[in-house]
């Protein structure tokens, strides 16, 4: 599910990166991090999951406020459109650059499993 989430945030040709992993690399003009948040299974049926269960923290950074909302809202409907869940329109994220703006969600994407795994 990480795979996927990458591979989709990468589409708006942005830098995507884990959340923390910058260091003291200066932070890109527009960038998205993630982050698991968490991993578990779904409900269960005779002793076994039916389902996994992961939630991601998705948070985009900008020079430009009205990119910060922008890009966050038509990922949003990426997500969405591609199985994941995102409750709300996002949220304001801290920045330790002063020079950008942040928004974030959670995006959470469920995984049926089959009977043979």
């Amino acid at each position: 599910m990480e795979d996927l989430l990458i591979q989709l945030l990468e589409s708006f040709d942005y830098p995507v990166i884990r959340q923390g992993s910058l260091g003291d690399n200066p932070y890109p003009d527009q960038f998205f991090t993630f982050w698991n948040n968490d991993s578990y299974d779904g409900n269960h049926y005779d002793n076994d999951a039916i389902s996994d269960i992961e939630s991601f923290d998705v948070n985009f950074y900008s020079v430009d406020p009205s990119l910060t909302y922008s890009v966050l809202t038509q990922a949003r409907k990426l997500l969405k459109t591609n199985g994941f869940i995102i409750s709300g329109s996002g949220y304001d994220v801290p920045s330790d650059e002063v020079t950008h703006t942040g928004r974030g969600m959670i995006a959470t994407y469920i995984k049926y499993q089959n009977k043979e795994e």
